[in-house]
């Protein structure tokens, strides 16, 4: 399949980051930290923006601010360029970085947000959409450079389908909903709990939600990333974001109109009843089966490994990477933290 490769060969670490917390007079200067979001504001983020509110990173010695992303590949050069310390990215999109580049890893994942990956393909029934298979022939709409657009080979190989099994339509992710909704397309890529803002517009019953991992393929989702010179240089700044965010995530499971209010604060037109129900589905891809087993946060490493064995089959990798340089356990908070009650 031809594909727009969002990578370029190299592209240089940055050299500068910031310096450590400094204590002085009794007082703590804290370390600041930029990270970036894959996206929107959202419910699906919920949880940085309730450790913000709850001061939550300022006791871990952060200043942590948080940008809205561009999408969930282009996190990692954000980070790898050194604009960005963290982030929150794909980590399929990270093992072909990672091939691609080779050497050091420029980029860790070192928290493991989605347990699973949330890619779904959203269709119409009345163009009769009904499985993966009455795709045949459609039109998909999709952004250049997404994640679930780019997962798709996966599942093909899964479904045994040729290329060009249907038509991308190219869309901005901005104008997703509006094409679905006037019938340019008959089916559209998302990620599943993004497709709240689709059904607010459109009946549940009038559409087909196709989970990849109804396919067969299971693939972890988007990951906390930190850059490399982060990790060597700031290793207490990561662990501390991590213990942080574990802290809010549990609290928003516990309480999800306390983080819906967070993010609301930040991001004031939002509508709490439509981000309540975006962030019920985002838990359920957080919180995993599998979580049961090994806590958030982690994953297992037999199962990356087939996930590295996948992307580098479909995408035709030269270089296959090691699962540890891959992702990176080592700033993970304590197993009693993650456990998922």
């Amino acid at each position: 399949m031809q594909r727009r490769r969002f990578l370029v060969q190299s592209i240089a670490t940055s050299a500068a980051l910031c310096a450590p917390a400094i204590w002085a007079q009794g007082s703590p200067r804290l370390q600041p930290l930029k990270f970036t979001l894959d996206f929107r504001v959202t419910g699906q983020t919920s949880p940085f923006f309730l450790a913000q509110q709850r001061g939550y990173y300022a006791a871990e010695g952060l200043d942590v601010s948080i940008d809205v992303g561009s999408g969930s590949v282009a996190s990692i050069t954000r980070i790898v360029s050194g604009a960005y310390q963290m982030g929150l990215g794909d980590i399929s999109s990270l093992i072909e970085f990672q091939s691609v580049n080779g050497g050091t890893p420029a980029v860790q994942a070192v928290y493991q947000y989605y347990n699973r990956a949330p890619f779904a393909i959203i269709g119409r029934k009345d163009r009769g959409i009904t499985d993966f298979k009455s795709l045949q022939g459609k039109k998909v709409a999709a952004a250049a450079v997404e994640s679930t657009r780019r997962a798709w080979p996966m599942v093909a190989r899964k479904l045994r389908v040729e290329d060009g099994y249907f038509q991308w339509s190219t869309t901005d992710f901005s104008a997703r909903d509006n094409v679905m909704v006037r019938g340019d397309v008959d089916a559209a890529t998302y990620f599943h709990d993004s497709a709240v803002s689709l059904f607010a517009r459109m009946k549940p019953e009038e559409l087909t939600v196709l989970k990849y991992t109804d396919a067969g393929v299971n693939l972890y989702g988007n990951a906390i990333l930190a850059s490399n010179a982060m990790i060597t240089q700031n290793p207490n700044a990561v662990a501390g974001f991590l213990r942080a965010t574990n802290r809010a995530i549990q609290d928003a499971f516990a309480d999800p109109a306390a983080a819906i209010a967070a993010t609301k604060a930040r991001e004031s037109i939002l509508n709490e009843a439509v981000e309540l129900e975006r962030w019920r589905i985002t838990r359920e891809y957080i919180a995993a089966a599998d979580t049961r087993s090994h806590g958030l946060g982690d994953v297992l490493k037999r199962t990356l490994e087939q996930q590295v064995d996948e992307v580098s089959e479909v995408f035709k990798l030269k270089l296959k990477p090691g699962v540890e340089g891959v992702f990176n356990r080592a700033f993970l908070p304590a197993a009693s933290e993650r456990r998922v009650a």
